[in-house]
């Protein structure tokens, strides 16, 4: 049995995972922390991950950025290893997570699905038969329109997978409107669409002369996420201090 602290347990993913961990045998909610109070859980919820001192093999977080320091100071101190979900990030807070992940074991992925990590692992074999062949790569990512980051951590996932494929020497262009020229073909062109509820749809085109290759994958429930997010605490019950991701989890 995996006992896990959700941290963020009274928002959309937070209560997405309580409902899936409800089903699952194998895997307790043991304590929750949100400063919203306003729903009733078969756990006790604190405002503050300060305030928790429940003992537990691992948090899930799918709070906000600015939680995350705290958290991360929370687990390195008792030593409990944290499955990252909350997104946008700034520069500063990723070394944190690097420095932090030497420390205790610390699993962070731009996105926790099955789908979409496995996206990760094929997309290298396909960049390196069509760059060579000049085709251009644009990743065109659409969320609801209450998501604050943009683009996507998953978006700029794939960017870097496409990136990292041919050497690192692409460069991404986030808007064309500023300047009036040709595209280079060092580009990896990233467009974000905001609107209504849409989940997440995250499609890479490979646009060649005469021909274009579309990969798309597209989650229709936020559930996706939370049971990727369950098995990831799952995994990291009892492993040691390091930096992990979905792909981890995959493999093991």
């Amino acid at each position: 049995m995996t006992k896990v602290i959700m941290n963020g347990c009274n928002g959309r993913m937070g209560q997405v995972i309580t409902g899936l961990i409800e089903q699952d045998e194998t895997v307790e909610i043991v304590a929750g922390i949100d400063q919203y109070d306003g729903i009733k859980n078969d756990y006790p919820v604190y405002a503050s991950i300060e305030d928790c001192e429940v003992e537990a093999d691992a948090v899930i977080d799918f709070s906000n950025a600015a939680a995350v320091d705290g958290l991360l100071d929370y687990c390195v101190k008792r030593q409990i290893p944290v499955v990252l979900c909350s997104t946008g990030l700034s520069e500063e807070q990723l070394k944190k997570v690097e420095e932090s992940s030497k420390k205790v074991a610390v699993l962070k992925s731009a996105n926790m699905s099955l789908g979409v990590n496995t996206l990760l692992e094929i997309l290298p074999k396909i960049v390196k038969i069509l760059a060579p062949a000049g085709f251009d790569m644009e990743i065109v990512e659409k969320h609801h329109n209450q998501k604050l980051d943009a683009p996507s951590g998953t978006a700029l996932a794939l960017a870097d997978c496409l990136n990292d494929a041919v050497g690192g020497d692409y460069e991404y262009k986030y808007d064309r409107t500023k300047e009036r020229k040709k595209r280079e073909k060092n580009e990896i062109g990233i467009s974000a669409v905001r609107g209504g509820s849409i989940v997440g749809e995250h499609e890479i085109i490979f646009a060649g002369m005469d021909e274009v290759i579309e990969v798309k994958h597209t989650a229709y429930s936020r559930a996706i996420f939370g049971k990727g997010a369950i098995e990831a605490a799952k995994f990291l019950n009892g492993k040691p201090a390091g930096r992990y991701d979905m792909s981890d989890v995959i493999r093991g």
